[in-house]
């Protein structure tokens, strides 16, 4: 994994001369980006973000996002086979929860970053101004 030196107190678009890449291996990359691909939906991050709060059943999830029990399992299958969600039994009731705190901050920290963004400039649809 490659980690970003500290800044040298050049311009942040210069890279500084001393400093040498250091080569990565592409393959390090793949677990971070199933993670980020598992992700990639607003209805899995909403759910990771409900998740952060504690365990939850699935019909208390259907019934916060507003969406369809089946379109909600399917999300939660997709997490749970990239081993950000785990489940257990209660009764009848299959219950939910982060089995990955990482993801926890790194759904949080993305959804913080977004609202600071505000949102993005939008251009004209093509053909009109």
């Amino acid at each position: 994994m490659h980690t970003t030196p500290e800044p040298t107190g050049g311009p942040a678009h210069e890279p500084a001369a001393e400093a040498a890449l250091a080569a990565v291996e592409i393959g390090d990359y793949e677990r971070a980006s199933n993670i980020l691909r598992a992700l990639a939906t607003p209805l899995r991050l909403a759910l990771v973000d409900l998740l952060v709060d504690g365990p939850r059943c699935v019909h208390e999830l259907v019934d916060a996002v507003g969406a369809s029990q089946p379109l909600v399992s399917q999300h939660l299958k997709t997490l749970r086979s990239a081993g950000l969600v785990s489940t257990r039994r209660r009764g009848r009731e299959v219950v939910y929860a982060i089995a990955d705190h990482h993801v926890a901050h790194i759904a949080r920290d993305t959804l913080l970053h977004a609202q600071e963004q505000g949102e993005p400039p939008r251009s004209p649809p093509s053909g009109r101004r």
